[in-house]
This record gives C-alpha cells, structure tokens and sequence, in this order.
C-alpha cells in the first residue's frame, strides 16, 4: 500500500478515535467540545489533502475510464451528502449553542462518517492503488 493511502487511512483512525471520544465524554462536556473543535480542524486538513493529493489522480484516470467515471460521480454526490451533514453540524454546534438535540445529531455525523471511510477506504484508494501499480 502507498505510503500516501497508509496516511489517509491514519487520519480516518485518528478521526474517528477523536469522535468517539468525544461521544464518551459527552458532546456536552466542556472536554467533548474541546474536542470537538479540534476534530474539525482534522477534518477539514484531511480533506483537503484528498482533494489535492487524491482526487486529481482519480479524475484524470477517469478521462479514459468510463467504469471510474461513474464511480467518482457517485461518491461525488455521496460526498456532497456526507458534506452538508458534517458542516452543517460544525456550523451548528460552533457557536456554543448547544441544545440537547447535540446527541442525536452527532450520532447522525458519526455515523455518516464512518460509511464514507469505509467506502472510500474500500472502493477509491483500491483505485488510486491500482493507477500507482
């Protein structure tokens, strides 16, 4: 495996280790907040290394690829969804407006979360590890 797809999959583990325990300490709990914050940011650096590092492989293979094409159409729309869900939690708990709604909420994001890795992890990086053979 690349040494590249071995660090996406480190920060998918870091990620979700950090989601779940925040989801042990309590998303209400002044640490789960903390830690809250500090998985966004997280988030938010592993997907941008996927889009510069990842995805531009992909779509330029997928010029000559219909098979990959559709694939990358489908997770694009699956990551729009993930995305939105993600965001739209962050942009909601941020701002230390936190409602007992949290809870449910956050087992929503994890929830979500944790099906686009497996997916990614078992469809695309096989993807981009077969390209870089």
């Amino acid at each position: 495996m690349s040494t590249l797809i071995d660090e996406f999959k480190k920060d998918h583990s870091e990620i979700i280790d950090t989601l779940k325990e925040i989801k042990e300490l309590g998303v209400l709990s002044e640490e789960g907040q903390a830690k809250l914050i500090s998985v966004k940011e997280s988030l938010l650096e592993h997907l941008k290394k996927e889009d510069e590092l990842l995805y531009p492989v992909l779509i330029k293979e997928a010029e000559h690829n219909e098979k990959l094409k559709e694939l990358l159409d489908v997770f694009a729309k699956d990551m729009e969804n993930v995305s939105r869900v993600v965001m739209d939690f962050f942009d909601k708990y941020s701002e230390e407006v936190i409602d007992s709604a949290v809870t449910g909420e956050f087992e929503h994001l994890l929830a979500a979360f944790r099906n686009r890795i497996r997916h990614e992890e078992d469809i695309l990086y096989e993807e981009h590890e077969k390209i870089n053979q």
